[in-house]
C-alpha cells in the first residue's frame, strides 16, 4: 500500500492482513493507525522510497492522493508490479460477496450506512 496511514487505506490494509494476505505498506509519517498497523504484523516502512518496492510484491494499492511522480509509483510500474487504485480494490473484493450495498455521494454516508446495518444486521 503507497499510503497505508489513510484511514481507507488503513482499513483495506487490516482486511487484507485478517484473510491472510501478507500486507505492507508505507506512509510518509508515523500516525496512530501507522501504529496500529504496526502492532498487528503489517511491515510499515516511512517515506516512500524506491528501494521500499521489492521483487516480491504481487500487487500494489494506491490512492488518488499519490503523485504520478511519487518515487514508489514510479518504481511499481517500472518493475511492472500490477497496480490497483483504490477503487479497483474495493470492486475486487465486493466481489467476495453475494450481496453487496454501496453507499456513497457528498453528505450523509455515515448516516446511511448506521441506518442500513441495523436494518440487515
Amino acid at each position: 500500500f503507497i499510503g497505508i496511514g489513510g484511514i481507507s487505506m488503513s482499513g483495506f490494509a487490516e482486511y487484507l492482513h485478517n484473510i491472510g494476505f501478507k500486507v505492507s505498506g508505507s506512509d510518509k509519517q508515523k500516525s496512530k493507525i501507522t501504529e496500529h498497523l504496526s502492532s498487528l504484523g503489517i511491515d510499515v516502512q516511512y517515506g516512500q522510497r524506491r528501494a521500499n518496492i521489492t521483487p516480491d510484491i504481487k500487487f500494489v494499492v494506491y490512492t488518488a492522493a499519490i503523485a504520478k511522480d511519487n518515487e514508489e509509483f514510479m518504481e511499481v510500474q517500472r518493475q511492472g508490479i500490477p497496480l490497483l487504485n483504490r477503487s479497483e480494490l474495493i470492486g475486487q473484493l465486493m466481489t467476495n460477496f453475494n450481496n453487496a450495498i454501496a453507499v456513497s455521494g457528498t453528505h450523509g454516508k455515515t448516516t446511511t450506512t448506521s441506518m442500513l446495518s441495523q436494518i440487515f444486521i
